[in-house]
């Protein structure tokens, strides 16, 4: 079976270069944004941090600056 690419905005978890890119902001921000053990906006898969898109969304149009 081909792998197909899929949008990156349909997509339900990013990787941290994705979200970097997705929300227009440094792979170090999204790092240090979602290094709290009991952020709601991360999945680990091993010792990989995916990025919860929605989620992570919601929180950022809730937040004044960062």
């Amino acid at each position: 079976m081909p792998k197909t690419d899929i949008p990156i905005w349909e997509k339900a978890n990013l990787t941290i270069e994705e979200a970097a890119a997705y929300f227009n902001m440094g792979t170090d921000k999204i790092r240090e944004l979602t290094d709290d053990k009991n952020c709601t906006c991360v999945l680990w898969n091993g010792t990989k941090r995916l990025i919860k898109r929605k989620p992570f969304e919601d929180y950022l149009n809730r937040q004044f600056s960062i």
